[in-house]
């Protein structure tokens, strides 16, 4: 255990909390931004900087002025639940729910307040539109903020926020007037790319009163007088001030962190008066919180670590109850323990009852040094405990099951979870959920199949979210006992995520070989059929596309409502890829707006590839109506990751349309975002970025981004000819005709005279660079 002795025998003296130190300026030009209200207070920085304390210094300050503000975090979980910050930022500052006399609008929050139940207004009644009832239960909200007489709302660790937390915030500030001044902290590093954080700061209403802080590290004399303050004002040499920046970079918490270890290994000493560290010369403070973290706790008691290793499991915070429980240890040897690392700072009492670490990066660390059977066994004990809750978590249930390697109740509670994702509208939640499951949990086929199915890949972020389903789906093949059918239903799948991947040839050739092992007239028949007879990969005939749409099964009322429009979404898209006439009748039966979220996301996908196509058939209105139905159901159903599907369509039309202004850079904020953006996207934007840059004259920077877009299968023929006209340009005829031959293969031996139009004039201005009608060239 740490205790502090140093090596002669006597004790340190114990360190005090530090001081606030080094954040005069921020904390004034928060509170010269609340005086004027409503506001809007975005504080962004990198962990450990000091964000929470400016916060908890600023609220003090307006405690003692009878200012009332209401506070919430959201924490640190895989899978964030919904509008959990909100709900605990309410929930402590309701004392007593009957004095608010809430309106008929109080029974919406019955769900979310199950304790309240008894004093709520009844429930209302149930509405089918998700939207609607979202709206609802934001007004709501709104009401009891009302009631409270709040003046500030503060939410702490943003950029964990769920959909619907970050969707109502956004609603807050565009009500006019604003209900209440916003004070947000985040990590802007963390932000995904396409979160509503990004939105919520950069679209606020003209009269919004938005001010932004970012609190930087400590320079070398305020880490002196930080240090300072936690060992009762004692000088601080520095020399030693400079060795803690140095390693720290004037990070506030790494500084506290690294002084506790030096105080732990009594490696602080009296020198000339003041403060200084032994031996100097040696690098001995770890370069990270991490390392730091982890040597304290080491030096614990056995019991102790467990304790910490149970809050990093549960990784929020944490009750009394369900700590011990996830510990394993008898009552009486969990309170001593539980007491020493309250003592010692590596827990805090974040409210009444409620225990958690100081910081993230200390329950990472924490979390990270915990055995593999140990962490799985208080996973576990995490599951078996939070299912006997009144309301159980049923996201955290989900992730505590999957990395307990329980598969059953795993499935159960992450299929329940995504699920509820879906209905509140959440689908990138829902999709990360079932994703995280797949590739992580050994599933038998059948339900593995179930489960990819429903996996809306369009709201995956990250570079290459399919490697591992792939992965996972052919270890069901290879070890697993199944049947013909069941071989075919996993390969099927196989080859749909392929094509999905763009690796379009072998995901056609895993598709072949499942389609005879199919059951017949199945809604996986028909998908196998309509995917086989997209024009993409390798060319082939028109006809024998039209072939494999032919012996589709027809759509039956017997299929899944969900099952027939995709089909019929898909079969228009095919059509119009194929250049048949027959695919805009076709394309005339795509609703415009559905309920259900996830028919919503089928839809807007389905209008977007619909205007793709009509900005290839030269219909631009018809492009620009589609794009703009596809973008509207997007952000009512909040479908945030296909906007950038729906941006890169905009931009291929807006450039055959003239609408060039910002165009260059709409598109390079697609192209650079490697992480965030699907690669399909990033293909289309670089193609339109490379025609711009070419028309600028800008001859090889155009050449890098159309290569970049021929990678693409849907973007490769007008990629090509755009490459073959600046090939020209440059005087180099050979790889204009060179790549015009390639081209010509596809569109005219594949009978595809749709396309023809992209690379005809590239390709005759190939041939007449040579002398053209004399040479036996393929045209």
């Amino acid at each position: 255990m740490g205790g502090g002795a140093r090596k002669d025998g006597g004790r340190l003296p114990a360190l005090s909390a530090p001081q606030f130190v080094g954040r005069d300026g921020e904390l004034d030009t928060l509170g010269s931004a609340l005086e004027r209200t409503p506001a809007v207070v975005l504080i962004d920085g990198e962990a450990g900087i000091g964000k929470t304390r400016l916060l908890r210094e600023f609220l003090a300050s307006q405690a003692e002025r009878g200012r009332r503000a209401l506070v919430g975090a959201c924490l640190e979980l895989r899978v964030p639940y919904t509008l959990g910050a909100v709900v605990d930022a309410v929930r402590d500052g309701v004392d007593n729910v009957v004095g608010l006399r809430l309106s008929g609008l109080g029974g919406a929050l019955r769900p979310l307040f199950p304790e309240w139940a008894d004093d709520l207004p009844p429930a209302p009644e149930a509405l089918e539109d998700a939207t609607a009832a979202r709206h609802r239960l934001f007004r709501a909200f709104v009401e009891v903020l009302g009631r409270l007489d709040v003046a500030l709302l503060a939410l702490e660790d943003v950029h964990w926020a769920d959909e619907a937390t970050l969707e109502f915030l956004q609603f807050l500030v565009s009500r006019r007037p604003q209900p209440v001044s916003l004070v947000l902290t985040f990590r802007r590093d963390e932000v995904p790319s396409a979160s509503l954080l990004l939105r919520l700061a950069s679209r606020l209403p003209s009269d919004a009163h938005l001010v932004r802080l970012t609190p930087g590290p400590l320079d070398v004399a305020e880490t002196a007088s930080f240090v300072s303050s936690m060992l009762d004002g004692g000088y601080v040499s520095n020399e030693f001030a400079a060795f803690l920046h140095a390693r720290t970079e004037g990070v506030p918490l790494a500084v506290e962190e690294s002084l506790r270890l030096m105080h732990d290994r009594a490696d602080l000493i009296r020198q000339d008066g003041g403060w200084a560290r032994r031996r100097l010369d040696r690098i001995e403070v770890p370069p990270t919180i991490r390392d730091a973290m982890l040597e304290r706790v080491q030096r614990l008691h056995p019991d102790s670590r467990t304790v910490l290793y149970a809050a990093a499991v549960l990784s929020g915070s944490a009750d009394f109850v369900t700590l011990r429980a996830v510990t394993g240890l008898p009552e009486e040897r969990f309170a001593a323990q539980a007491a020493e690392v309250l003592g010692n700072g590596l827990l805090r009492e974040a409210r009444p009852g409620q225990w958690s670490f100081r910081h993230s990066l200390a329950c990472d660390a924490v979390y990270d040094a915990i055995s593999t059977g140990e962490r799985r066994a208080m996973h576990l004990r995490a599951g078996r405990t939070l299912e006997r809750w009144p309301l159980p978590p049923v996201a955290q249930l989900a992730r505590h099951f999957r990395l307990a390697g329980v598969s059953e109740a795993a499935c159960r509670y992450t299929d329940e979870a995504a699920d509820l994702c879906v209905q509140s509208g959440d689908m990138a939640t829902s999709a990360l959920l079932l994703h995280s499951l797949v590739t992580t949990v050994p599933l038998p086929a059948g339900i593995l199949v179930r489960l990819v199915t429903k996996i809306q890949f369009q709201a995956l972020s990250g570079s290459d979210p399919y490697s591992a389903i792939i992965e996972a789906l052919r270890s069901a093949l290879t070890g697993q006992a199944l049947a013909p059918v069941g071989q075919a239903s996993v390969r099927f799948q196989v080859g749909r995520v392929l094509m999905v991947a763009g690796e379009i040839e072998a995901g056609r050739r895993e598709i072949l070989t499942a389609l005879p092992d199919l059951s017949p007239g199945s809604p996986e028949t028909a998908r196998a059929r309509v995917l086989l007879a997209l024009p993409l990969g390798n060319a082939r005939p028109v006809s024998e596309h039209l072939r494999w749409l032919q012996e589709a099964p027809p759509l039956t009322q017997s299929m899944a409502s969900l099952d027939r429009l995709r089909l019929s979404v898909e079969r228009a898209f095919a059509l119009l890829m194929l250049g048949e006439e027959t695919g805009w009748a076709a394309a005339r039966e795509i609703p415009d707006d559905v309920l259900d979220p996830r028919e919503a996301s089928v839809v807007a996908i389905g209008h977007t590839n619909v205007g793709e196509e009509a900005t290839r058939w030269g219909r631009y209105d018809e492009a620009s109506a589609r794009l703009a139905k596809a973008r509207t159901l997007a952000e009512r159903h909040q479908l945030v990751d296909y906007l950038d599907s729906i941006a890169s369509s905009r931009a291929h039309l807006d450039w055959f349309t003239g609408a060039w202004s910002g165009l260059a850079e709409r598109t390079a904020r697609l192209v650079d975002d490697d992480n965030g953006v699907r690669l399909k996207d990033r293909c289309e934007a670089a193609l339109v970025a490379g025609l711009l840059q070419a028309a600028a004259g800008d001859r090889e920077a155009a050449k890098e981004r159309l290569r970049f877009a021929g990678g693409d299968d849907q973007q490769r023929i007008e990629a090509a000819a755009a490459l073959a006209q600046v090939c020209l340009r440059d005087g180099d005829v050979d790889e204009a005709l060179r790549l015009t031959d390639q081209l010509a293969e596809i569109v005219v031996g594949g009978g595809l005279w749709s396309r023809a139009v992209e690379f005809a004039p590239a390709r005759a201005a190939a041939l007449v660079a040579v002398g053209g009608s004399g040479l036996p060239r393929t045209w």
